[in-house]
Parts: C-alpha cells; sequence; structure tokens
C-alpha cells in the first residue's frame, strides 16, 4: 500500500480527514526531526519538507511523486532535481495571506504613530513626546509582488484612505490597486511611494532586487517592509540608505543573512522594526494547509491537474 506520509504532527481529526478523503492510503504523521529513512521506502505523497531528508527524498528508491511544501516559498529546495525525478510540487502560497497582511500594517502604523520608539522608551522608563506623527490616509502604498497577500495588503490599504499602487510581473489588473505597473516600470512606482512593500518570492530575476538603485529611487520618507524573501534585498545597500537616509525606515521580518547575525549593525538602528521570519505565523497555519492538500489530493487521485498552488518549475514558484 503506498503512503502519505506527513512530516507534521496531526490531531485525530486531521487524520480522519485525510483518511477519508484518500482510504486506499497509509497515512503516516511523524515530524521532520524525528523522520527516518525506512519512512520514505512507500512514500508516494509527502507532505512537508526538511533539508536534513532531502537524500531519502531525492534517492532513486523514493517512490515520491508529489510533493506539498508546509511553506508559501519553495526557493529553499533542489528544484532542479525534484524536476528531474518528474515530482509534483505543489506550495502552501495562501495560508499567510491574512498574518502577512496584518503584519505589513502593523509596521506601517507603528512608523505612522511612533510605536517603534514609544516602545524602546518605556523599556527606559522614558518619557518623550518627541517624534514625527503621520496618518496613513492619504499616503500611497506600493505593492511590489502583486499576489494574495499583496491584494488583501490593498484591500485594508484602500479600508485606511491610501492610495494603492501594485508591481506584478504579468502587470494584470487586480482589485484594489487602483494603479499597476510591470516589473520594468518599478522604479516609477517606488517613486510614488510613501510605502514600500516587497512581497517578491525569490528568483533570479529578483535576487537583490533591491539594491542602491532601487532605494535610490524612493522618497526620502519612505519606509520600506520586507516580507519576501531576505535575498531579495541587497543589505549593505538597505544598510547605507538608512544610515545616508535615502529612505526614512524599514521593517524586516526576512534577512540575508539568516537569521540575522547578533553583531549586525540593523539590531541597533532606531529608525528599523527586526521581527524574527514570524509573519506568516498564525493559530490556523495547519488546518489551512489541510484545505489546500485535500483539494489537490482530491485531483489527484483522479489524475487531474493538482488545481491549487502547483509550482512551475521554469519560474521556481
Amino acid at each position: 500500500m503506498s503512503t502519505i506520509l506527513f512530516l507534521q504532527e496531526l490531531d485525530e481529526a486531521q487524520q480522519q480527514q485525510i483518511q477519508s478523503t484518500a482510504p486506499q492510503y497509509q497515512l503516516k504523521a511523524v515530524p521532520a526531526k524525528q523522520a527516518d529513512a525506512s519512512l520514505f521506502k512507500d512514500a508516494e505523497i509527502i507532505v512537508g519538507w526538511s533539508k536534513k531528508l532531502a537524500d531519502y527524498i531525492l534517492a532513486e528508491d523514493c517512490p515520491v511523486k508529489w510533493i506539498q511544501t508546509w511553506s508559501a516559498g519553495v526557493d529553499n529546495m533542489p528544484l532542479e532535481k525534484l524536476h528531474h525525478k518528474q515530482v509534483q510540487l505543489t506550495s502552501a502560497n495562501g495560508v499567510h495571506t491574512v498574518p502577512i497582511s496584518e503584519q505589513i500594517f502593523g509596521y506601517m502604523l507603528a512608523f505612522s504613530r511612533n510605536f517603534h520608539q514609544a516602545i524602546r522608551q518605556q523599556s527606559k522608563q522614558t518619557w518623550d513626546t518627541s517624534g514625527t506623527f503621520t496618518e496613513l490616509k492619504g499616503k500611497s502604498i506600493a505593492i511590489v509582488g502583486v499576489g494574495n497577500i499583496g491584494q488583501e495588503t490593498a484591500r485594508l490599504a484602500q479600508a485606511f484612505g491610501m492610495h494603492t499602487i501594485g508591481v506584478r510581473r504579468s502587470g494584470e489588473a487586480t482589485e484594489y490597486i487602483e494603479q499597476m505597473y510591470t516589473m520594468d516600470k518599478l522604479d516609477t512606482a517606488l517613486a510614488e511611494a510613501d510605502y514600500v512593500v516587497n512581497i517578491l518570492p525569490l528568483t533570479d530575476e529578483t535576487q537583490q532586487l533591491f539594491n542602491q538603485e532601487r532605494f535610490a529611487a524612493m522618497k526620502k520618507n519612505a519606509i520600506f517592509i520586507n516580507v519576501g524573501r531576505g535575498s531579495t534585498v541587497d543589505t549593505d545597500a538597505l544598510v547605507h540608505a538608512l544610515e545616508e537616509k535615502v529612505i526614512a525606515g524599514a521593517g524586516l521580518d526576512v534577512f540575508d543573512p539568516e537569521p540575522l547575525p547578533e553583531d549586525h549593525v540593523l539590531w541597533n538602528m532606531e529608525q528599523v522594526i527586526i521581527t524574527p521570519h514570524i509573519a506568516g505565523s498564525n493559530e490556523h497555519y495547519t488546518e489551512r494547509v489541510l484545505d489546500i492538500f485535500l483539494t489537490n489530493l482530491k485531483s489527484y487521485q483522479e489524475n487531474q491537474t493538482l488545481p491549487v498552488n502547483l509550482v512551475d518549475y521554469g519560474k521556481k514558484y
């Protein structure tokens, strides 16, 4: 009997959901840290990923035909090898829509109302009313990489009375984005924005896309927010832009390198808010990934194209 191997813990109800959808498969749910080679000998479907387990998954005798990742990004996976092995790959894109869009607004509200300074002052028991206090209403936000998260962020931005600008590869218009640009017009979009939000995946084209020239294209009062991938940003260029006041501040959840070294200059910059790659974390994560997986599982059993988040190996997302 072929196996569905879940590299995560599942409660009894979740296991029953999977088993009732695919009764002809044996289900094994073992956290990645506890998994060993024996689990992969019958694993036709794997949910989750671990670099430590890559050798088992990529081995010739591993019968895997489909991997459902636990993350939205797949740039840390051996895509060429999986493509060569003819493994179908689906991501968890979409599970982060609510938490990441809310985190983006957490950064923006913190900067506009000077919360980041107030929190630092509170730790020092200092009463200080200085600082710049602004409103989001009437400001412009440029969302670079408009997908599910970008569209939800734009919806929230419009509720705050903001002007919404989008940048995406296709340039295709979408709801809640008032002005959409293609990637070749990125600098034009950056020049118009008070807040620049990077939600791009990491590809050959986006590697260190945000460099010295990109930061120079932004307004001097602009806030840069990165919830995409750390390597889409030239970190040295970002530091320089912050030190030289080319831009006003940054809200950062992802980094290059990551984890951010303890002695890195970004830690001590008062105009920077740092969170440790937790923007997508939320209490509904497992159930949302499971919804994606079960939808795809029904199609997989009928030999149909997997309908949700099938990765295009050519595009690397």
